[in-house]
């Protein structure tokens, strides 16, 4: 039963440690994303295609 108590005990203190690694990295920024930014100048004439179809359709159906 004494191992029980120890092995409790030991995962709560790696759980503790490993959370303490993560908010650390958070911080430092190791999880920006900064791929994203770079590329997202090669979808915008797309993001503006829809756009303009999307009001192309909404003006149609304003005057019908």
């Amino acid at each position: 039963m004494e191992v029980v108590y120890i092995t409790i005990g030991v995962s709560i203190v790696v759980a503790v440690g490993f959370f303490i690694v993560f908010i650390k990295t958070v911080k430092s920024g190791q999880y920006d994303d900064t791929y994203t930014p770079a590329v997202r100048m090669l979808f915008d004439d797309e993001l503006v295609l829809e756009k303009d179809e999307k009001q192309i359709k909404d003006s149609k159906t304003k005057t019908n």
